[in-house]
């Protein structure tokens, strides 16, 4: 290739040709990264390389890339002679099962990933389109954090993406998938979007390593204990799903997108439903146990009502006390919460609460409707609790069901007691549709528990004050642990049998609800 050399000491080809040969070498050098030596580290770490992620996320075909020959402008530290195209992230726009999101995946072989100037610039660009023209943004992150050589122009970098992401919130989905390291201040935009994905065994994410950790607190602990998926998915709930490799992870972004509207003036997709006519489920007749005391999975009643093989539950194995997710109900999407009684009796604490809360709110956001399952005995007691702040977090999940405007329908299958009755989408804070099993029980507390207060003088005095208090509790739980006080007062909208729930569910009559909301800027949600 015959070249002409520049002002700057560089060549620059002659003819249109060499011109396309040039284009085609830029083409293959950002295609490599940081080069073969460092991608072969990267297959050998289980992880994928940022195009690969691409590669297996997007309908084939569709990638259309934005800023592939963009360089950082550092030329301190000797940076000035390590340029790579792309700097260190891949980003552009493509679609997922036909539909159009907006990507960046980090390239963790162009300096660790680690966030310029320039590489920050990439990604804010693809967040302003992605809300300008109303789509997903889906961001894949594997980077060791700030290019420190950079100094503050890469947290001033970190600070653009935060923005951006609190700005688009509740306006398009934002989905997270951590594939490696995310440390320091990269943690905080993937906790400001709508859901993250980690990778167990080769992702992590923490404020503070290891080795910090040391020096302050003097505990040892490894960068998996401290902050690996297992971690953040069962003890702090930063992260929805805990993800056996990256393929899995890549599926489940593509999944829960499939759930989702683009944005939140649009409606979530409506599948094709073949309706059998006959929407009985019999076997929901036998699931609640005849021991009123005895627990059963909420999630069976959850699979015998919606779409067969459509719930993927969110915070799977957090705060299990209480269950999440989203599923298909005759094609439509729904969000679905439900009190868990195979797990501390189904009561709401801090982390029920706290999960159960930000899920309402991300349905909400984005127009998807809310199926509540009951039976929940109350708010779990204690010093721990209280001290901790179990009235705030707790309002937190009233707060948001008062605040939703979506169609909201609740379904009782055994116990409703005292304010957690209130706060499980009760027909007294908007709830559209109140419908109770035979099995339901509506009190302020249990039969026991409320007859040791009442008639606490009567069973002290009496000879047999077993006895007694047996003959009150029977008398109480005859009275009122049960839906039909309830429902005379129209509390509860209906009772039906266990079977009947799918078809009563089954219904077009809340589909255009319009709610009007007070003006304000914003509530000020109890945090």
């Amino acid at each position: 290739m015959s070249k002409t050399k520049s002002n700057k000491d560089e060549f620059i080809p002659a003819s249109n040709q060499e011109k396309y040969e040039l284009l085609d070498q830029k083409n293959q050098e950002a295609l490599l990264g940081g080069g073969e030596a460092r991608i072969a580290s990267q297959h050998k770490k289980g992880k994928l390389t940022a195009r690969e992620r691409l590669h297996m996320l997007l309908d084939q075909g569709t990638f259309q890339e934005i800023g592939k020959f963009v360089t950082h402008r550092c030329k301190e530290f000797g940076l000035e002679n390590q340029r790579y195209l792309g700097d260190g992230v891949v980003t552009g726009f493509g679609n997922i099962n036909g539909r159009l999101v907006y990507v960046f995946s980090q390239d963790f072989t162009v300096f660790g990933g680690s966030l310029s100037e320039t590489h920050a610039e990439k990604i804010v660009k693809i967040m302003d389109l992605a809300l300008q023209n109303g789509a997903p943004l889906v961001g894949l992150n594997d980077s060791g954090g700030a290019r420190i050589q950079e100094g503050v122009v890469s947290l001033g970098g970190y600070a653009d993406i935060f923005y951006r992401n609190t700005q688009a919130s509740g306006v398009i989905p934002q989905i997270s998938g951590v594939m490696g390291p995310c440390a320091g201040g990269a943690v905080y935009s993937p906790a400001i979007t709508d859901f993250v994905l980690m990778v167990e065994k080769t992702s992590y994410m923490f404020v503070t390593g290891p080795n910090v950790v040391k020096t302050v607190t003097h505990e040892e602990i490894s960068s998996e204990e401290l902050g690996g998926a297992l971690t953040h998915s069962s003890k702090s709930g930063v992260s929805q799903f805990a993800c056996a490799n990256e393929v899995e992870c890549i599926k489940h972004i593509k999944q829960l997108l499939s759930y989702m509207p683009q944005n939140c003036e649009e409606q979530p997709p409506t599948y094709t439903y073949q309706s059998t006519n006959n929407e009985i489920r019999p076997g929901l007749n036998d699931i609640i146990p005849e021991n009123p005391n005895h627990p059963y999975d909420m999630r069976d009643v959850i699979q015998g009502i919606v779409d067969e093989n459509s719930f993927l539950e969110v915070h799977k194995i957090f705060a299990e006390n209480i269950v999440v997710g989203f599923a298909r109900l005759a094609g439509r999407s729904i969000g679905i919460v439900g009190n868990q009684p195979a797990s501390l009796a189904g009561v709401l604490d801090i982390n029920a609460s706290t999960k159960a809360a930000r899920f309402v709110r991300f349905c909400d956001s984005f127009n998807i409707p809310l199926l509540v399952f009951e039976d929940v005995p109350g708010f779990l007691p204690g010093t721990d609790q209280e001290w901790n702040g179990i009235i705030t977090h707790g309002a937190k999940l009233l707060y948001a069901f008062c605040e939703a405007t979506v169609p909201r329908v609740t379904v009782i299958t055994r116990k409703a007691y005292g304010g957690a009755y209130d706060v499980m989408n009760s027909k007294h804070i908007g709830a559209d549709l109140n419908f109770a099993w035979p099995t339901a029980e509506i009190a302020v507390m249990g039969a026991k528990g409320a007859s040791e207060i009442i008639f606490k003088k009567e069973i002290a005095a009496a000879d047999d004050p077993e006895a007694a208090l047996e003959a009150k509790v029977q008398d109480y739980t005859a009275k009122f642990t049960n839906p039909y006080r309830a429902a005379h007062r129209g509390f509860i909208d209906e009772i039906i049998y266990p079977k009947d729930t799918r078809a009563r569910l089954i219904f077009d009559m809340l589909k255009n609800k319009v709610c009007k909301q007070p003006r304000k800027k914003h509530g000020n949600i109890p945090l």
